[in-house]
């Protein structure tokens, strides 16, 4: 099948090397333009450029497909199919409509739950028991076209946003490939979704979610840290220092005297096993972090090095 691939981040990069693989001709990448990044803010091109220059593709970096200028280069191109991964820009009725097959989107969720920009984090976040992605026929809505296929995974007890990111990024590659298989036979069964999705829309992730708010539950608090890793991480503040909390666990707060007096954020106390600190409900040890000016390390190692008083406040 002749396609063209629309892909920006990381996680497009795998379905873009697996349609070469399976021996689809790509007539064209189209990606984000590049972006200043880093203290130097040199130009960076994106994930999914490099390894299209890798692969000897052509790349196309509009600031706006929907530019009659682009659109007339996309028809020329003549795709048979155009596949959408983590594009990050809407596309015009025009181009919906014109490849034959219409354009294909790889989803990181079970839609029509978590449509939106972050369904992986989101995902881990509230807790959810299973996730997958799905393949449908885009339209004018936001994650609103027909299903072609889905797939689930169950999450792991410890899965984090990064884990998730790359199962999905690897089962989503595979069921494009199968699913384009079905739509060149014409064996494809386009299945209508709902006009509501059960879950909340998945907002993007910003930097300033990864601070703690220890008023919330324990348990919300410790699948926010794995939901928000690798990026943007989750973090609070300890005698004017930033603490990067990278692995939590939630207990209760039976083993620590006064800690249904003590206030959200307070240090309960801390043994081999890492750091106490009081919640809305239930506490929180955390037991993997990183000190202002020092490395990752177990809490247990930086407690050897570090002195924590009980009561002290994280916030």
């Amino acid at each position: 099948m002749r396609l063209v691939f629309m892909g920006t981040p990381d996680f497009a990069v795998e379905t873009l090397r697996g349609i070469i693989k399976a021996g689809h001709e790509v007539a064209a990448v189209v990606t984000q333009p590049d972006r200043p990044k880093g203290r130097g803010k040199a130009l960076q091109p994106t994930p999914v450029k490099a390894a299209a220059e890798e692969a000897g593709l052509p790349v196309y970096q509009p600031e706006d497909v929907r530019s009659s200028v682009f659109v007339e280069v996309l028809r020329k191109l003549e795709p048979d199919a155009v596949v959408v991964v983590a594009f990050g820009q809407m596309l015009s009725k025009e181009i919906l409509e014109m490849p034959r097959y219409g354009c294909l989107n790889v989803h990181a969720s079970l839609l029509p739950s978590y449509r939106g920009a972050a369904p992986i984090q989101w995902a881990v976040i509230r807790g959810e028991e299973e996730s997958g992605v799905t393949i449908m026929r885009m339209n004018e809505g936001l994650d609103t076209g027909d299903i072609l296929a889905k797939r689930a995974v169950p999450l792991e007890k410890d899965e984090t946003g990064g884990s998730l990111f790359d199962r999905l990024s690897i089962l989503g590659a595979v069921l494009l490939v199968e699913t384009l298989e079905v739509v060149a036979r014409g064996d494809v069964t386009a299945d209508p979704q709902p006009a509501v999705s059960p879950t909340p829309y998945a907002s993007m992730i910003t930097k300033s979610m990864g601070c703690i708010d220890w008023s919330r539950d324990a348990e919300e608090i410790e699948r926010s840290i794995r939901g928000l890793y690798p990026w943007p991480g989750s973090f609070t503040h300890l005698k004017g220092k930033t603490l990067k909390v990278f692995k939590a666990a939630v207990c209760g707060l039976e083993d620590h005297e006064g800690a249904r007096e003590a206030r959200p954020g307070q240090v309960l106390g801390t043994d081999g096993n890492g750091i106490y600190v009081k919640c809305g409900q239930d506490c929180l040890c955390i037991r993997e972090l990183q000190l202002e000016g020092k490395k990752r390390m177990p809490a247990a190692d930086f407690l050897r090095g570090y002195q924590i008083e009980t009561g002290v406040i994280c916030e």
